[in-house]
């Protein structure tokens, strides 16, 4: 078990270094000049040069690349480019609004799919059943950006025009209202609620379609299974056979699942982000990328790759606590 532990571990490692040397290729590849960024729009020649050596930039490309692993393994991730600041501050400001993020969309992105799979497992070939595939397959087939952009014209501009009560109308972008800091506290909590609400309604809406498909065929599979069989001839009540049997024993494809769906859920909070002005890793990239801000796109890439990483190797720790055979018999 630790042994499997340790090569995997490694593994995501090699994987996370990778990805960082492919971005650092990537970005240092692509046209334009970032200290043409940097520097006033009348330096001269010799102005930029000078701001090129002070940035490092002047040094052969695997140099640099070298430089800056070894710093950033040292916890040394540099100074953006274009804000002037720490690159650590700005990663320690954004990560948490991410994280809430994405935790809140894969919570409720397997408790609602996980339900509606359920329901759709007991309700086979009725028009419950029928309804909730065709809907499933709607939504999982919406890009993330335009169903983002669909909330906040239906929920924010459209309820604002028309007059719509405030239980169904919410912010459409940041996380806070201008007069938050003049709020009590449990005012400020609903106010952060309600601007988390779309953004949090856009990634889980997905999630759920996706994750409900997947899991209305694991039950259905479980089902059919010989033991569900047996706990029917024993006399066991209905919920019980679900609940112990059949739910039990779909979670883990589930599992699976999951760290299958984390990169596609990091690449979704990206976009949004940008749409919804959410202050998190996902709008720093952007907004970093188009300012060829190395140091900023090099460190957050390398956060997100480790996330990834980290929640595939809690999915297979999820896997071996799900079924103790694993434990015998691990991988």
């Amino acid at each position: 078990m630790v042994r499997t532990a340790l090569r995997r571990a490694a593994l995501g490692g090699g994987l996370v270094v990778l990805i960082v040397t492919l971005t650092f290729v990537l970005i240092n590849m692509a046209p334009g000049d970032p200290v043409r960024l940097w520097v006033s729009p009348g330096a001269t020649e010799a102005e930029v040069e000078s701001a090129r050596r002070a940035l490092g930039l002047d040094r052969p490309l695997p140099v640099r690349y070298v430089t800056w692993l070894s710093d950033f393994a040292r916890g040394d991730w540099g100074m953006s480019l274009a804000q002037q600041r720490p690159v650590r501050r700005i990663i320690l400001d954004a990560l948490p609004h991410t994280l809430l993020l994405t935790g809140g969309s894969l919570f409720l992105t397997y408790l609602g799919g996980i339900a509606v799979g359920a329901f759709q497992a007991a309700k086979r070939r009725t028009k419950w059943d029928t309804t909730l595939t065709i809907g499933n397959l709607v939504v999982f087939g919406m890009p993330a950006y335009w169903l983002a952009i669909m909330l906040v014209l239906t929920f924010a501009y459209a309820a604002a025009r028309f007059g719509w009560p405030d239980w169904i109308r919410f912010p459409a972008m940041g996380v806070a209202s201008l007069d938050a800091d003049f709020l009590n506290p449990w005012q400020r909590i609903v106010d952060r609620l309600r601007h988390l609400t779309l953004p949090l309604a856009t990634l889980a809406a997905l999630g759920i379609a996706g994750t409900s498909r997947f899991a209305r065929g694991a039950m259905l599979d479980a089902r059919g299974q010989t033991f569900v069989n047996a706990a029917r001839a024993r006399g066991l009540k209905p919920f019980t056979i679900e609940t112990r049997y059949v739910v039990r024993n779909a979670l883990l494809p589930l599992i699976t699942l999951l760290g299958l769906s984390l990169p596609a859920l990091f690449s979704g909070t990206v976009f949004v982000e940008v749409i919804f002005a959410w202050p998190g890793m996902g709008r720093e990239i952007v907004a970093a990328v188009l300012a060829r801000d190395y140091p900023v796109v090099m460190a957050t890439t390398a956060i997100f790759a480790v996330l990834v990483v980290a929640g595939n190797m809690l999915a297979d720790v999820l896997y071996t606590v799900a079924d103790p055979r694993l434990r015998e018999h691990p991988a």
